[in-house]
């Protein structure tokens, strides 16, 4: 077998584990035209941009290492500042609980990965984008519409799959430190070790405490939890000539607590305490089999497991979950000629929770087990066209029945001035409501959750691109449409009843429309510059009316600016972000005779600065973070009466913490 087809089909194997994990879908536009360039020359090509779009026929981005440097990026939610299509909201502003809303729709409908691998489910989903810290990262791919197949049936808005750095990096040892005025210090350590030319081991280590907790706006309430998070995580990887194999451990403990000041306590009243307690525990592995790399015929089997363990309290409502996953998947990829790529595997999921609530007698059992098959065609004809069809069928253990996604997936681009790409495909979600919605036990209103349905919803898309040559430079514009239609649908609703929040099955429509259009263009050398605006019609049938979905933006509009010097010694960075405002749940009159708060609420603006100085092996950065220092006015709502059904921390629609200054420095040691 000729060297250089080994060479280069273990470069792409190992770029993204194995090639049957990945399709052509996976690589970027450059990268296609980089892979041109090396299968004809054997040559290696670097100076990839900070952000790039997916080469294949799903619509996506890739965020690089340097995208995510524009900004702290202490963790997975603080890595989409810049980024047009994701938001991060704040779930409440009593447990700091986060989601990502893509296409306006909340995060469980955008499927976490972690290497390809269906990660952070059931209780994890609320903190998740706190469990994994920025500085083990090293890309971030953000699809949007139905994805493919072979990552299970989950997808219904997109995916967000985390790379993290490899063991088969460059060896050495780098160190990130960062602090801000929020009282939040935090540690990160990353070593690699190369123990021969096929083995390598990596240690990540991660450290962050909220020293001190604070109430800026006098309301009494902590304006965010003190978290303190320790995680530790041990990878390795073997690459040889035809195996190659990926494997690692990893233990996350983490304490949040929050609540009443002890100052707004009256006396003779017990003091109002939230505190979640969380130990997690994963492991992965990873075996590829490189059968024939001349046709790229390969098989994998990829498998994880995860512990959570949460015990909470939130006032007098004590509640404790153990939620064990396993996922495993079985992989066959080859290519029939350069035009003809099939894909086809088997997978297995299994959840399992085991929970008390004191405040219920029983809890719905939510164990499921489920199995499936899918086979994918894809079919290219170079660049010009780039057709992908996939079907997969599984059984549901919970449900106890079968159920089929398709999908499909077209990218036209007759000139490399312009594509399109269309997408249509079904997706499917097990509703874990406790588990995925516990933050709503620190509401004093009563939680009602009835018997769920599977959620089952179709996504249809439609995206173009152009490349426009403006004084040697390229103008790049991206528009696109989608439009998100449910069959059924877990509903949250607080307008109902104002003593009630209930999670109800979908009676009637429910569907989300998303126009984006983003342009970005180098005004001059080192100067890049990108805006962008999205427009959402979101609407949910609640109690029998098809309504605007509460808490969620009607609009979002983005300015982004980075500047390098020529030497790349200086850097940079501002963002502004113009939030649309949007419905509240039906106010009421309280007890006080006061209204509970606004119908709607108003629009909002948020600007981020960071400058970096760039050293041989180090850096240090200074940034703010809500320059303008705009706040939600009433994140929590009944504040002084924490033990009554009026208090609800729940409606939070924007920024809860003021202005926020940091620091930070990554230093490289060099080898080990």
């Amino acid at each position: 077998m000729h060297f250089k087809q080994i060479t280069i089909a273990l470069a792409l194997a190992a770029s993204t584990f194995t090639v049957s994990a990945q399709s052509a879908d996976d690589f970027t536009e450059e990268d296609s035209l980089s892979m041109e360039k090396t299968m004809q020359t054997v040559t290696i090509v670097a100076g990839q941009p900070a952000t790039r779009r997916m080469g294949g026929a799903i619509n996506g981005t890739i965020i690089g290492q340097k995208e995510l440097f524009k900004a702290a990026c202490c963790n997975l939610g603080e890595s989409f500042t810049t980024n047009p299509s994701v938001d991060v909201n704040y779930s409440d502003a009593a447990t700091g609980a986060k989601q990502i809303k893509l296409l306006g729709l909340a995060g469980t409908y955008v499927q976490m990965l972690t290497e390809n691998m269906p990660n952070f489910r059931g209780a994890a989903s609320p903190y998740s984008l706190g469990y994994v810290p920025g500085p083990w990262m090293h890309s971030i791919s953000v699809s949007k519409g139905a994805a493919s197949v072979k990552n299970g049936y989950e997808s219904i808005t997109g995916q967000i799959d985390v790379e993290y750095k490899k063991p088969y990096d460059e060896e050495g040892l780098t160190v990130n430190l960062y602090g801000n005025t929020e009282t939040r210090i935090e540690a990160n350590v990353e070593g690699n070790i190369h123990l021969n030319d096929k083995l390598s081991t990596e240690i990540l280590g991660h450290f962050e405490n909220n020293i001190d907790n604070m109430d800026r706006n006098d309301d009494g309430f902590y304006d965010m939890p003190r978290v303190e998070q320790y995680h530790l995580a041990n990878r390795w990887g073997w690459r040889g000539d035809t195996y190659i194999f990926h494997g690692g451990i990893s233990g996350l403990k983490e304490h949040r607590m929050s609540g009443q000041t002890e100052s707004a306590v009256a006396a003779g009243q017990e003091r109002y305490r939230i505190g979640q307690h969380t130990d997690r525990y994963e492991a992965y592995m990873k075996h590829a089999f490189i059968l024939n790399p001349e046709n790229g015929t390969n098989i994998a089997f990829l498998a994880n497991g995860s512990i959570h363990e949460l015990s909470a309290n939130y006032g007098n409502k004590l509640y404790d979950l153990n939620e064990k996953n396993l996922y495993a998947q079985l992989m066959f990829e080859t290519n029939f000629t350069e035009k003809h790529n099939l894909s086809a595997g088997l997978s297995l999921n299994h959840d399992n929770f085991n929970q008390t609530l004191s405040i219920a007698t029983t809890l719905a059992d939510e164990s499921e087990t489920t199995t499936g098959a899918y086979a994918q065609y894809t079919y290219t004809l170079g660049s010009k066209l780039t057709a992908m069809a996939g079907i997969r069928a599984d059984y549901s253990s919970h449900y106890d029945k079968m159920f089929v996604t398709p999908r499909a997936h077209l990218k036209w681009m007759p000139t490399s001035l312009f594509n399109l790409r269309l997408s249509a495909g079904k997706g499917y979600r097990t509703p874990h409501a406790l588990a995925e919605n516990n933050y709503l036990l620190a509401s004093g209103r009563e939680l009602v959750i009835e018997d769920l349905r599977q959620e089952e919803a179709w996504n249809y898309g439609i995206s173009t691109a152009f490349n426009v040559p403006i004084a040697d430079r390229t103008l790049k514009i991206n528009a696109e449409y989608y439009y998100t239609d449910f069959l059924h649908q877990m509903v949250l609703d607080y307008d109902t009843s104002s003593r009630q929040i209930r999670l109800s099955n979908l009676e009637g429509d429910s569907y989300s429309h998303t126009l984006q259009i983003d342009a970005s263009y180098p005004v001059i050398r080192g100067l890049d510059v990108t805006a962008a605006y999205r427009l959402n019609d979101v609407k949910t049938t609640i109690n029998g009316k098809l309504r605007e979905k509460p808490l969620t933006s009607k609009y979002k509009a983005l300015l982004t600016a980075s500047y390098k010097t020529p030497l790349e010694i200086w850097q940079f960075d501002v963002t502004l972000q113009l939030n649309g405002g949007g419905r509240m749940p039906d106010p009421y009159t309280m007890s006080d005779g006061t209204q509970s708060w606004d119908a709607r609420f108003k629009a909002y603006e948020q600007l981020n600065a960071q400058i970096t100085r760039w050293f041989r092996h180090w850096s240090i950065y200074v940034g703010a973070e809500n320059i303008t220092g705009f706040k939600q006015k009433k994140p929590v709502v009944a504040a002084d009466q924490p033990w009554s059904d009026e208090f609800d921390p729940t409606l939070v629609w924007g920024p809860v913490s003021g202005r926020m200054f940091y620091i930070g420095v990554r230093y490289n040691l060099g080898r080990l």
